[in-house]
């Protein structure tokens, strides 16, 4: 591992972030380094294939009212490590090429903050993890549904006890049929790309899941298809069928999954008007038949605590959300949450607002059940985003009982589910984690109650 250079002391006070993929997400942090943040971190230097895109992301500093970091093409991510020489490097490329982002700013010196998903494949998690443990650097996964209120608060409830030991999960993710189809016109729709939605997608929930247990997972079985994203359905919508991309499309007026990239401020200056750079399609047609990747999953998932989790996704429903409810030794909890409904073109939460409706319930063994009232926050993903961002940038973090904030374990443990799935949509059985990449290492969680054998039944209670 080569050293840091030195830096002068009047930028120590200040962690030096270099952004690397200036897309949609990259939009996050670079507005929170330039603004909320900007005592604690400044953006140092910008880095992405597209030029026009580094260029559209300097003009945002300048109406953040920050001096434009340099931009560097991803070519030349190198000098650019030594040349600003960052104390953290920030990756928001696609999915397949976050751990080669990530090893090289290790092997440079720099600690890496990655979108999820960390890695797509089982050789890109030990490739990751062995420079983490050879560099001793540090690897942030930024898994914002952590952040969630409502979702912490489910994490409260488990660790209170409140029923017991988990045994079981019953995990159901809804996506719409305008955020989900999005994934289908994007270069997500390639497995090459982004793993399928039981890795770009699903990590988030795998992550949930192990987070929520403290646990880790053990075996995964797993069953998909792709069956609404294709011709044949563009034919039963009265469509001739599919064809390359919205833009250009001859039945775009007809169709109701058309995406006006022209029409759209800003997806029209981030993609449309930079696609003569790298001939990047924003719009591409959902219904093509060159597509890989499933739109409707289930798996399995056995987990060392001796929970099992059954989960589904399911990517062209009538409203977008999720229900998951937790089954103890002591009672249930539901826990419920509408993000959104689409109808007549138009996206928004329940009841014409902006926030998602949130219901938790706990259900004893014996007795009545109770509702609970939800923790709230504002921002984006239910307030998890801003939360995370005080998290990440704050110079004095507060101590989090939680411990939400991710690493590289959390990141193989929570990807290491959706690879192991894609294998079993493969061979049709059972996929043992381990034998991914060896001993799976185990993330910090939050202590959960101690495991008994039995737990009494209180005299009241009894039949």
């Amino acid at each position: 591992m080569s050293d840091t250079p030195s830096r002068p002391a009047a930028a120590l006070a200040r962690r030096r972030c270099v952004i690397v993929g200036v897309g949609s997400r990259s939009a996050l942090y670079q507005d929170a380094i330039e603004t909320v943040h900007a005592a604690a971190a400044e953006l140092v230097g910008l880095c992405d294939a597209n030029a026009g895109r580094i260029e559209l992301a300097r003009r945002r500093s300048l109406a953040n009212g920050a001096r434009p970091a340099p931009g560097y093409a991803a070519a030349d991510f190198d000098r650019m490590l030594a040349e600003r020489r960052p104390d953290t490097v920030i990756v928001t490329t696609p999915d397949a090429t976050h751990v080669d982002f990530v090893v090289r700013a290790m092997e440079a010196g720099c600690d890496a903050i990655t979108e999820k998903p960390m890695a797509t494949d089982a050789a890109q998690c030990r490739r990751l993890l062995e420079a983490r443990r050879r560099t001793g650097r540090q690897c942030r996964v930024t898994f914002n549904y952590r952040y969630s209120p409502a979702r912490s608060q489910v994490k409260d409830l488990l660790m209170a006890g409140t029923i017991g030991d988990v045994l079981s999960v019953d995990f159901h993710w809804m996506l719409n049929t305008h955020h989900g189809a999005d994934y289908f016109r994007r270069w997500h729709a390639e497995k090459k790309n982004s793993g399928g939605l039981f890795v770009h997608k699903a990590t988030h929930h795998f992550d949930l899941v192990n987070w929520w247990l403290g646990a880790s997972p053990v075996s995964v079985m797993a069953t998909g298809k792709r069956e609404f994203y294709t011709p044949a359905t563009a034919r039963r919508m009265g469509l001739a069928g599919s064809h390359e991309r919205c833009h250009t499309c001859p039945e775009a007026g007809a169709c109701a999954f058309r995406l006006d990239l022209a029409g759209n401020e800003t997806l029209r200056a981030l993609y449309l008007e930079n696609e003569r750079h790298d001939g990047y399609f924003r719009d591409r047609c959902v219904f093509r038949p060159g597509i890989d990747i499933e739109d409707t999953m289930n798996a399995l998932v056995t987990y060392d605590t001796g929970a099992t989790l059954s989960y589904s996704l399911n990517a062209f429903n009538a409203w977008e959300g999720y229900t998951v409810a937790f089954n103890g030794t002591l009672g249930r909890i539901e826990h419920r949450m509408v993000e959104s409904v689409y109808a007549d073109g138009v996206e928004s939460a329940p009841g014409g607002g902006t926030q998602a409706v949130v219901t938790t319930r706990v259900v004893p063994l014996r007795g009545a059940g109770y509702e609970v009232e939800p923790w709230t926050a504002t921002g984006g993903h239910g307030g998890g985003d801003r939360l995370m961002l005080e998290d990440i940038f704050s110079a004095a973090p507060a101590a989090d009982k939680y411990l939400r904030a991710a690493d590289e374990r959390a990141g193989a443990c929570s990807v290491l589910v959706g690879i192991a799935a894609n294998r079993s949509l493969a061979s049709g059985g059972r996929i043992d984690v381990a034998d991914l990449i060896g001993p799976l290492p185990h993330p910090d969680h939050a202590p959960m109650p101690t495991r008994r054998d039995a737990l009494p039944m209180p005299a009241a209670a009894r039949g």
